[in-house]
């Protein structure tokens, strides 16, 4: 059955409706496109269209569907034209001609976004529990070696010593901005377009209101052309996927790097990585490296869409249909990349036993610059004799330049140099435990929040 006729003569040639049909992709959103007839066969009672016992029974027949839709072989043989007309069809199966009326005064379009706006909710607030999940398993990790001291890179070559757990804060602080960016986004796929029509607006004065609160919107739209043909909330959510990948995809460049033969400091979890076939002493980054291409795929999700909107006039155009399969693939990409991630968190084991000195000078008065050359040329100095910063005493420091006094050869232990940073946002021992516990407060803030929204 369609939507749609009376003004045609003849039906959709095969090719075009092949080329048309949508239900092999949106009946995915066959759980909110019920939801959303439910709530609107109760504005249908409202407005005295339907009658108790003709709300009741459809009502009923789309929990039915809904239940029934778990089956394997629920859609085989299907061959309507998207998810919307499936389910009408399978309401008028169980209601008969009944099933006619739950579409008195509503447009596919304000239906296509009512759908659309219930999956994603759901899907952000899936994304937003695994955010904190990895989060979470982010500073369990900092709390096993608290004291762990690591190199800091800069264009990938050791620049200075910094702390573990500062640097496990530094992906907090990315997922933190990546959870308040699906906040963001929530709140703006968090409103309700029923009411619309196609484009000017329904003819029955529905309460749209009473029908946000049915379906717990935290308020409905303001203009019936703008919903008719919006999808920026779309867009969001592809943007919000876009940066969680981006900073996934970083992470996982990170470890693989640092478990590599050549860094050897952070090692995987057999769980987590792979042999080869041929080459026994393997142990690949498989799953991080599956994160970082995946990247990839939900970058071009996005800019699918973007384009796909940048030249549709006002309103609805047909086009739009070509929203779904983007958000369907980031959504469960993404969500895949987060939960690997999070495993791929806990299986991490860090050898402690691998892993400032131009700054005290210029506190003691030596120009910045004139420290700066002291300090390269001890460097160089110990590179040409191969001496290590263990190997240098207070005595020897100071006859290698008198700007140097004996007691500057504890920065050259990176413990202690660490000690000179300790103003807020800086790797200092007792900065890191301040932003740690402070982490801990915000993600418990953060679980509190995403709450509310069940």
């Amino acid at each position: 059955m369609k939507l749609w006729g009376g003004r045609f003569e003849s039906g959709p040639s095969e090719v075009f409706e092949q080329f048309s049909n949508s239900l092999h992709f949106d009946r995915k959103l066959l759980s909110a496109d019920v939801a959303g007839s439910q709530a609107f066969a109760r504005a249908l009672l409202r407005q005295g269209i339907l009658t108790e016992e003709e709300c009741r029974r459809i009502v009923e027949a789309f929990s039915q569907i809904k239940e029934e839709a778990g089956a394997a072989a629920f859609f085989d043989g299907a061959t309507d034209e998207d998810v919307h007309t499936f389910v009408i069809r399978k309401l008028g199966e169980k209601v008969g001609a009944l099933a006619g009326k739950i579409h008195t005064g509503r447009s596919r379009n304000e239906q296509v976004s009512l759908d659309v706006r219930l999956y994603l909710r759901d899907a952000t607030d899936r994304l937003l529990a695994q955010l904190v999940d990895l989060m979470a398993e982010l500073l369990r990790l900092a709390h096993k070696c608290p004291n762990a001291v690591i190199p800091g890179y800069t264009h990938l070559r050791r620049a200075q010593a910094v702390l573990w757990p500062h640097y496990l804060l530094a992906y907090f602080e990315m997922l933190a901005r990546d959870f308040e960016r699906f906040e963001q986004a929530r709140a703006r796929i968090d409103v309700m377009p029923l009411g619309s029509g196609a484009l000017a607006g329904s003819g029955f004065p529905h309460d749209r209101e009473a029908m946000a609160h049915d379906m717990q919107f935290a308020g409905y739209t303001r203009n019936s052309m703008d919903v008719s043909g919006d999808r920026d909330f779309a867009l969001d959510f592809l943007y919000c996927c876009s940066i969680v990948a981006l900073h996934l995809s970083r992470l996982a460049e990170d470890w693989i790097l640092y478990s590599s033969e050549e860094f050897a400091w952070l090692s995987l979890g057999d769980d987590v990585t792979s042999g080869s076939s041929l080459m026994p002493q393997k142990k690949n980054p498989d799953s991080l490296e599956l994160i970082r291409g995946k990247a990839g795929r939900v970058f071009g999700d996005l800019t699918s869409l973007f384009v796909t909107m940048k030249g549709l006039p006002m309103t609805y155009n047909r086009d739009m249909q070509e929203d779904k399969e983007p958000l369907f693939d980031a959504y469960h990409q993404v969500s895949g990349c987060l939960a690997v991630a999070t495993i791929v968190a806990a299986s991490v084991r860090l050898d402690e036993s691998k892993p400032a000195c131009a700054e005290e000078l210029s506190r003691r008065g030596v120009p910045f610059h004139r420290a700066h050359q002291i300090v390269g040329a001890l460097v160089l100095d110990s590179v040409k004799s191969g001496k290590k910063p263990s190997d240098w005493t207070g005595e020897t420091l100071q006859q290698f330049a008198p700007e140097f006094t004996p007691d500057m050869v504890r920065l050259l232990n990176p413990v202690e140099g660490m000690k000179s940073r300790e103003l807020p946002g800086g790797t200092g021992p007792a900065t890191v435990r301040v932003a740690l516990e402070q982490a801990q407060h915000r993600l418990a803030g953060m679980r509190s929040r995403l709450a509310s929204n069940e």
